[in-house]
C-alpha cells in the first residue's frame, strides 16, 4: 500500500484534531489508520482559528504520528466547520408587465439577485463587514411566485411580478484563508475541501431522504453542530456553544476531580454501571452510575435543552421528524431520551448514529469505533466527490478570489466581486398615473434592458463557467422609454349598444370626456389626466337618453287612496318587459335587448273592485218557483268628493275614494222581492201564502242557501 492509494483527512475541531488514513477498495471504503491530537490551549473558538502557529503544530503533530507507519503525506482533505456557515432567506421580485416571455437567463438572474439580497442581509448583522466577505457556498429555490401565486416553474409565464424565494449558505472568506493558512504551516496542501455539516450528512442521510426533516447533531467537546435536512436539501446551520465538556465539568465540580481525570471517569460510565475515582485529595470513592448521573443531571438537562432550543429555532419553531445524533459527545448518558422527550418525539425518532450507519465501510482491527469517527469519514469520501475550485479572476478591473465546492461561473464572481446586479439594470420609463372613469390606473414604462455581461470580450450568461484568469466586465443596461399612449389604447373600442323599444331600433354610443372636455380616441394622454368613458348602464338611463322619457312616465304603478289607505293594483299598473321578462327602470340595458312598455290602465270601478278582490256585496242562492235565483245586499259604496261612483265610473291613479260600509244581517223572505218581480194572477184573490220548503212561512223567516221558496196565491 503506498501513499497515493490513500485518503488523508483532518477533522479540526474545539477541543481535538482527528486524523484519519482512508482507501478506497471495490466500491467500499476501509479506515486504515486514526490519530487524536488535543490542542495545548484554546486555539481554536466558534470553528474559526483564532491562533493559526497553534492549530499548525497540532496538525503536524497528527501528520508525522501517521507518516510513521503510512510514509509521507503532502496533502489533505479538510473540511470548514458548519458553525461558521451563516443561512439566510431572501425574496427577490421584478416586473414583468408586458416584458417578453420569461426565459432561464431571466430567471438565473433573478435568483442572483435573491442570493445577493441574502449576502447584503447576513453583512448588515455583523458589524464591520460586506456583503463579498461571504462566499456563497450553494443556494436552493424554496418556490417562484406569479402575480402572487406560488408556480412550479416561471420559463414561458407572462404576468405583472414574478419573485423567487431562496435559502442560502454563506462561509466567512477568513475561515478559508485561516485554514489555509494552518495546513501551509504543517507543510500540507489542501486538496479537498467540504463543509462538516454536508460531509457528515452525506454518509448518514442520503439524497433520497432529505426531503424528510431531519435534524443532525455533531456534539464534540466544545460545540454541538446542527443541520437541519428538509424539502430535499439542508436547509439551515446552527450552533450552541455547549457540548461535551459541560459534562466533563459538571462531573468534576461534583466530585472534586481533575478534567483529565473526570473525562475518564464519563467515558467510563457509557459501559460501567460502578467505578472508582480517586479526588484531587487523594482520596478513593466508588461511584455507582446511577448516583454521578443524579449530580450530573442538571448539566445534561441543560445541554439537551440547548441543542433542543436551537434545533427549534432552526425549524421555523417545530420539532423535526427525528433526531441523528453524532461525535463524542452523543455518548453522554441519557442524551437521547432527555432531547426525546424536550422534543415530545418518541425516544425511538432521537438515536446516537456511529459509523455502523455507514453502508460499505470497513475498519482495521486496532481502529475504535464511535459516533466521533462520523465527521472525519464524510470530510474523507465527500471532499473527494466535491474538489475545491480557488481561482482568481478580474471584474471591472477588480482581482476577485474564488473558492466554491462546484463548477464556478460567471455568476459566482459577481457575488464575490460585490457588485449588485439590481443596480446594473436599466431603469424602466416614466411611468403615467391617469384616472379612467374615477379609478386610478399605472401606465408602466418601458422595461430597461438586463446588464451587459462579458467574459474575456464577449457577451454570455451568467451561467457560463470560468476559469482562472479571466476577465469579466458587466455594462449597465439601457434604460426603458417613456409610455406614448393614445386615448384608444386605454379604451380599446368605444363600446355602443343596439336594442328595440315597442318594434322600433335605437342605438347608444359611449361619450368620452378628457379633463372634462370631448375628446378623441387619438388624443394621446398625458400624466394625471382624468378620462370618463360613459354609456347609459340601466333601461331608465337608456330611455331618458333616446328621449323616451314620456313613455317611462306611463309605465308607473297603480293605486287608490281608499279611507286614508294607500291600496296598490298590480294589474292595472305599467309594466316593463325585457327580452319578455318583467323588468325594473334600474335593470341592466345591455346590447341587443328587446324592451316592450306597457302602460298603465285607468280601470272601471267594477274593474278596480275585481282586481283589487274587495267584497261589494253579499249572496246568498235560493230556488223560487223551482228557478236558482242569487240574493245580493251591498255591503259599501264608493264616493268621490261625496258623489257615489256607479260600476261604470272610471277610477284614477292615486286618487281618493270613500267607502260606506253597512251591517251585514242575514237574509229574510222579504229579500226576494229585491231580486224578482211578482205578477199578480187576475183569477186570484189579493191573498196569498209564503212557503219555505214546503212550509209556511212569514216575511222576517231567516233564509239558508240552496232554500227552495214559492208564493202561492188563493
Amino acid at each position: 500500500m503506498t501513499p497515493n492509494d490513500l485518503t488523508f483527512a483532518l477533522d479540526i475541531g474545539t477541543r481535538s484534531v482527528v486524523g484519519l488514513i482512508l482507501k478506497e477498495e471495490n466500491d467500499s471504503y476501509l479506515i486504515v489508520d486514526t490519530v487524536v491530537k488535543e490542542h495545548t490551549k484554546r486555539s481554536m473558538l466558534d470553528g474559526q482559528i483564532h491562533d493559526v502557529l497553534s492549530v499548525a503544530n497540532v496538525i503536524s503533530s497528527v501528520k508525522k504520528e501517521l507518516e510513521k507507519t503510512h510514509g509521507p503525506l503532502h496533502k489533505v482533505c479538510v473540511a470548514a466547520a458548519g458553525r461558521a456557515l451563516k443561512t439566510e432567506r431572501a425574496t427577490a421580485s421584478i416586473e414583468i408587465t408586458g416584458k417578453p416571455i420569461i426565459q432561464k437567463e431571466d430567471i438565473l438572474h433573478l435568483e442572483l439577485i435573491a442570493v445577493q439580497i441574502a449576502q447584503q442581509q447576513l453583512a448588515k448583522k455583523h458589524e464591520n463587514e460586506r456583503a463579498h466577505h461571504y462566499d456563497c457556498v450553494g443556494y436552493s429555490v424554496l418556490y417562484y411566485d406569479l402575480d402572487g401565486e406560488e408556480i412550479g416553474s416561471l420559463i414561458d409565464q407572462q404576468g405583472e411580478e414574478v419573485s423567487v424565494e431562496i435559502i442560502a449558505t454563506f462561509l466567512p472568506k477568513v475561515v478559508v484563508e485561516s485554514l489555509l493558512a494552518a495546513l501551509n504551516r504543517a507543510e500540507l496542501e489542501m486538496e479537498a475541501l467540504t463543509l462538516e455539516p454536508i460531509a457528515a450528512i452525506n454518509v448518514l442521510i442520503p439524497t433520497s431522504m432529505r426531503r424528510l426533516n431531519v435534524a443532525l447533531v455533531d456534539i464534540g467537546a466544545g460545540t454541538s453542530d446542527i443541520a437541519i435536512t428538509d424539502m430535499g436539501t439542508i436547509i439551515s446551520y446552527g450552533m450552541v456553544p455547549i457540548a461535551g465538556d459541560e459534562i466533563t465539568e459538571a462531573v468534576s465540580d461534583e466530585f472534586l476531580l481533575d478534567f483529565p481525570k473526570a473525562e475518564e471517569a464519563k467515558r467510563q460510565l457509557e459501559s460501567e454501571n460502578k467505578i472508582t475515582v480517586t479526588d484531587i485529595l487523594g482520596f478513593e470513592t466508588a461511584l455507582s452510575k446511577e448516583d454521578i448521573l443524579k449530580k450530573i443531571s442538571p448539566a445534561i438537562d441543560k445541554l439537551a435543552a440547548s441543542i433542543r432550543d436551537e434545533i427549534i429555532r432552526l425549524n421555523n419553531g417545530v420539532s423535526p421528524k427525528a433526531i441523528m445524533l453524532v461525535g463524542g459527545g452523543s455518548l453522554t448518558p441519557e442524551l437521547p431520551k432527555r432531547l426525546a422527550a424536550l422534543l415530545e418525539l418518541p425516544e425511538n425518532r432521537v438515536a446516537i448514529r456511529g459509523i455502523d450507519a455507514i453502508p460499505q465501510l470497513k475498519l482495521e482491527e486496532h481502529v475504535q469505533k464511535g459516533p466521533e469517527l462520523v465527521t472525519p469519514i464524510g470530510i474523507a469520501v465527500s471532499s473527494k466527490q466535491n474538489p475545491i475550485q480557488y481561482i482568481s479572476v478580474t471584474v471591472n478591473e477588480r482581482t476577485v478570489r474564488l473558492f466554491h465546492m462546484k463548477s464556478l461561473t460567471v455568476a459566482d464572481s459577481l457575488l464575490s466581486s460585490g457588485i449588485q446586479l439590481t443596480k446594473l439594470y436599466g431603469k424602466p420609463g416614466m411611468a403615467l398615473i391617469v384616472t379612467v372613469n374615477n379609478k386610478a390606473i399605472t401606465i408602466p414604462g418601458g422595461h430597461g434592458t438586463a446588464p451587459i455581461i462579458k467574459r474575456n470580450g464577449m457577451i454570455c450568461s451568467i451561467e457560463d463557467p470560468i476559469t482562472h484568469g479571466d476577465t469579466i466586465t458587466v455594462e449597465k443596461g439601457k434604460d426603458g422609454e417613456d409610455p406614448v399612449v393614445p386615448v384608444s389604447s386605454i379604451l380599446d373600442d368605444i363600446p355602443s349598444k343596439s336594442f328595440h323599444v315597442n318594434g322600433q331600433a335605437y342605438t347608444l354610443t359611449a361619450s368620452i370626456l378628457l379633463n372634462n372636455k370631448k375628446a378623441s380616441q387619438n388624443v394621446l394622454l398625458s400624466d394625471r389626466d382624468h378620462l370618463l368613458c360613459s354609456i347609459p348602464a340601466t333601461i331608465e338611463e337608456g330611455l331618458y337618453t333616446i328621449g323616451l322619457k314620456h313613455e317611462l312616465d306611463k309605465i308607473k304603478p297603480f293605486s287608490i287612496m281608499i279611507d286614508d289607505k294607500i291600496l296598490p293594483v298590480p294589474a292595472c299598473s305599467g309594466k316593463l318587459f325585457k327580452n319578455g321578462l318583467e323588468a325594473s327602470r334600474d335593470s341592466k340595458l345591455e346590447d341587443g335587448d328587446i324592451l316592450v312598455l306597457k302602460p298603465m290602465k285607468e280601470p272601471l270601478l267594477k274593474e278596480f273592485i275585481l282586481e283589487a278582490n274587495i267584497q261589494q256585496s253579499q249572496t246568498m242562492p235560493i230556488i223560487f218557483n223551482g228557478q236558482s235565483i242569487v240574493l245580493e245586499k251591498t255591503l259599501q259604496e264608493f264616493y268621490r268628493d261625496g258623489i257615489k261612483l256607479t260600476d261604470r265610473d272610471v277610477l284614477y291613479n292615486g286618487e281618493v275614494v270613500e267607502t260606506k260600509r253597512r251591517k251585514v244581517e242575514p237574509f229574510i223572505f222579504q229579500d226576494l222581492f229585491t231580486a224578482v218581480e211578482i205578477d199578480i194572477p187576475h183569477s186570484s184573490s189579493n191573498q196569498f201564502k209564503l212557503l219555505k220548503n214546503s212550509r209556511e212561512v212569514s216575511f222576517q223567516e231567516p233564509l239558508n242557501p240552496g232554500d227552495e221558496l214559492e208564493i202561492q196565491w188563493i
